[in-house]
């Protein structure tokens, strides 16, 4: 929202020395968010004044333009002129040569004299061209940086204005104002006027605010106006599309007399390109009230205006001359003849009003912000109206907006107004809150007196009744965010000042901290990055392919997966079922950047949805949903677990002098599954596994004891490999956080060290090829009884003297008691146990 100080200062105690940036800095204080400044004078400086042309002298040329060579008076007849600088004529009459010929002999006009500046950094000087010396510029509308009208230069009695030769044009055209913008967050609408940061600046500086609604005089009732029903037959969630709407008639406008400079300017300052002077009339007051209003050509209308919602197949040109085709939960404005504007977003173009328009009709009416913003969205059709509506605008305002719009078509465009009006819909009950006394100090940590708490009410423009326990609040038509004591709490602090909150470090209560879940998620997030991976964070949104290749094992089966309702776009318009496809799209364009050596890891949701998908109805709002109705909504919802994934590609070191680094390779995949598993305290069984985007002879599938299956580890598949353009060799795993977060004991007991020494021995033992090692090593680990500490596969080989569709493998098994130190005897025997096992259950031989 750009405000125009000029604007503020009529309803708000500005300093007439106060700048942009120090309205800001006040604004600041009450919460608003300061965006820039738009001052004029940055780029366009005097002399720029006023003149009249003496006389024309019109010169063809040998490149067939015809040149102007005028004289024109900058000074009053008689006067010597008091400007001086190269190229500023002290007689007060200038030479200067002007390719336009839209003015005459007599036309006064703005000349830009030597020394002075344009928008571009346009330097204007004394010059010769076309044989004279051309001292200053006759300038137009666009080089003065104050339209895009380039036809012709401006001629000042067109816009309405008659003022003395020498004037200073840029205060005439209000190019010495400025404007502070600030950022108007959705909970307060009210800011997108004049009226309500002339109120946050008053509440910032301490001042005195009049409210320019309290300057309107509006009838205490209107009736017999134009005919106007409102038949809301579908209200989205129970809420009628429009509860108010005031018509008034204006009759016998001149739509051609020219805006006043002075509007016309702050309309410029405040981002608003000025059209017409009805257009414009409407545009200033929407800007200085906050209330979106529209004038039609009252001798366009056909009939009663109605107010409905859509029928299907309907259609509405609207102004910006594009035929849209309507939806049914669309809100209209109708009369006999259909559409005639799509309801607070915009006007249809056959009731516009035009240069030839005569009687106006004015609107001002309130309409329900759901209704707004989904038309807004649904036609992509933002407009400045619309941005206000879907916020929330002042019900009690309609009125006022209505009666300024008339006055000043009274006013500017010598109308008469019609006596007779139309004001129908139902005023919305008015939002009261209790507030106990010592709630707002209990919940900010200050002591609020009686009087800043009722000052602070009350200037919000507040009802406040003092009460045995506390205050009943009435909040203000124009605030519809405050709704309960917390809101009402939250501008206590804010009016008060931000400033004045104590900044103390509250004390945690005992016994409370993170949850068992966060706990663990920072321990395994922190596992990965000690272990040397770095964490990043991918887009969830994926493409249908890599849901059906990373989100299940079997090649060729589908991925049952939820799809965007507005995707980014459609190559990515699904939620992604595995955090892979990102991660890899992440490995990839670092690749592309030459950065070749990743260990990347990311943890994350992903989406599964179930059986159920949404609901079909959505509760009402303002009534708190049954249980059942909370639980049919959060059966809707798809299962989001944690997942932990990462991708390594290269190697494990940059190289070095005397380092050979090493290549990435499947182990490194499944340590890494194991340090996650073993910071939680949770036993990942390693066993060879088969999924579609790994290697078919590299993969494991990671498994918790019970038998779940909780990830894969393994090289990725050399097809999807080339088809990312990715290094052959790189490999991925991926683990379901969540299943491993609830196989986690509660409390992981550290395992006794032992003081003895450990008996180390090996074996060697021939199995079947088919035999997974880790199933052999399981064996091992039973039978060798509670002496075995650890055991561990450090070898596999098949080849000369190993029997053909065998394989042997070699596992080093320690040994530890916790009392004693064994002997070799009590070693051999566990481990000749260990041997029985595996050569009973696989047929194991020692080599």
């Amino acid at each position: 929202m750009r405000i125009p100080l000029s604007w503020l200062r009529e309803f708000a105690q500005v300093p007439a020395e106060a700048t942009a940036e120090d309205v800001m800095a006040e604004l600041v204080k009450v919460g608003l968010e300061e965006e820039a400044v738009h001052r004029p004078t940055d780029s366009v400086q005097g002399p720029i004044v006023v003149g009249q042309v003496l006389s024309i002298v019109k010169e063809p040329q040998t490149n067939g333009k015809t040149i102007n060579w005028c004289q024109v008076r900058v000074v009053p007849e008689g006067q010597q002129q008091t400007l001086t600088g190269d190229g500023i004529d002290p007689s007060g009459v200038q030479g200067i040569i002007c390719g336009a010929h839209n003015f005459v002999e007599g036309d006064k006009v703005v000349v830009t004299l030597p020394g002075a500046v344009l928008p571009g950094d346009f330097h204007i000087s004394a010059r010769k061209t076309y044989g004279h010396l051309s001292a200053g510029m006759i300038a137009s509308v666009r080089e003065l940086g104050i339209g895009e009208d380039h036809d012709g230069i401006l001629v000042l009695s067109r816009i309405g204005l008659d003022p003395e030769l020498g004037t200073d044009a840029m205060e005439l055209l209000g190019l010495y104002d400025q404007a502070a913008e600030i950022n108007v967050t959705p909970d307060r609408s009210y800011c997108f006027s004049i009226r309500g940061v002339a109120r946050e600046y008053a509440h910032a500086t301490g001042t005195v605010f009049t409210d320019p609604a309290s300057k309107v005089q509006v009838p205490e009732a209107l009736s017999g106006g134009y005919g106007v029903k409102l038949n809301d037959d579908a209200p989205i969630y129970g809420t009628p599309g429009c509860d108010r709407f005031v018509a008034r008639t204006v009759r016998g406008v001149d739509a051609t007399r020219p805006t006043p400079p002075w509007m016309a300017s702050r309309l410029r300052l405040a981002g608003i390109r000025s059209i017409s002077l009805p257009v414009d009339i409407s545009n200033y007051v929407m800007l200085e009230l906050g209330q979106p209003n529209h004038c039609y050509d009252l001798d366009k209308l056909a009939g009663d205006i109605v107010v409905r919602r859509a029928t299907a197949g309907e259609k509405i040109t609207t102004l910006d001359d594009k035929e849209r085709t309507l939806d049914v939960e669309d809100l209209l404005i109708t009369d006999e003849s259909g559409p005639i504007g799509i309801a607070g977003v915009m006007g249809g173009a056959h009731t516009e009003v035009s240069d030839a328009t005569t009687n106006v009709l004015v609107e001002a009416a309130h309409f329900d912000e759901v209704s707004i913003a989904r038309a807004r969205r649904r036609h992509k059709l933002p407009s400045e109206a619309s941005k206000r509506f879907e916020r929330g605008v002042d019900w009690q305002v309609a009125d006022v907006a209505a009666q300024r719009v008339v006055d000043l078509l009274v006013e500017l465009a010598g109308g008469t107004a019609d006596e007779a009006g139309t004001d129908v819909g139902t005023a919305p009950d008015a939002v009261t809150i209790e507030l106990p006394a010592e709630y707002a100090a209990a919940r900010i940590g200050i002591d609020f007196t009686e009087e800043q708490i009722l000052t602070s009410l009350e200037d919000l423009g507040a009802v406040v009744a003092m009460g045995g326990n506390g205050y009943t609040v009435t909040a203000p038509s124009w605030r519809h965010d405050l709704e309960t004591k917390d809101d009402l709490t939250e501008e206590i602090a804010r009016l008060v000042g931000y400033d004045q909150i104590p900044a103390t470090l509250p004390v945690a209560p005992p016994g409370r901290g993170l949850t068992r879940i966060q706990q663990q998620r920072r321990r395994l997030i922190q596992a990965l990055a000690d272990a040397g991976l770095t964490e990043v964070l991918a887009y969830p949104f994926v493409s249908k392919a890599a849901n059906d290749t990373f989100g299940v094992p079997t090649e060729g089966t589908e991925r049952k997966a939820l799809k965007l309702a507005n995707p980014i776009s459609e190559e990515h318009g699904f939620l992604r079922t595995s955090i892979l496809p990102g991660l890899i799209e992440v490995a990839k364009r670092n690749h592309s950047r030459g950065f070749r050596d990743l260990a990347l890891f990311e943890a994350g949701l992903v989406f599964l949805p179930g059986d159920q998908l949404g609901t079909a109805t959505i509760p009402s709002l303002g009534v708190k949903p049954s249980d059942e109705v909370l639980d049919g909504l959060y059966d809707g919802v798809p299962d989001q677990p944690l997942h932990l994934a990462a991708v390594l590609t290269g190697h494990d070191s940059p190289v070095a002098p005397g380092h050979t680094p090493r290549a990435w390779d499947w182990a490194d995949a499944v340590d890494i599954a194991r340090i996650a598993g073993d910071v939680l305290g949770v036993e990942l069984l390693v066993a060879q596994g088969r999924h579609q985007a790994f290697h078919p002879g590299r993969a494991a599938q990671l498994e918790l004891r019970t038998g779940e299956v909780v990830g894969y580890a393994g090289e990725l598949h050399p097809k999807l490999l080339a088809a990312h353009d990715m290094p052959a060799r790189s490999v991925a795993l991926e683990l379901n956080a969540d299943a491993l977060f609830e196989a986690a004991a509660d409390v992981i007991v550290a395992r006794h060290i032992s003081t003895y020494p450990v008996a180390t021995q090996d074996v060697a033992l021939v199995v079947p090829q088919d035999v997974p090692a880790e199933e052999v090593l399981t064996a091992l680990r039973e039978g060798a009884g509670e002496l075995l500490e650890d055991v561990a596969l450090f070898d596999v080989y098949a080849g000369k003297g190993i029997e053909e569709g065998k394989k042997s493998l070699a596992f080093s098994l320690r040994f530890r008691a916790n009392d004693r130190t064994l002997t070799a005897d009590e070693a051999s025997a566990a481990r000749e146990g260990a041997v029985a096992a595996a050569h009973e259950r696989f047929g194991a031989v020692q080599r």
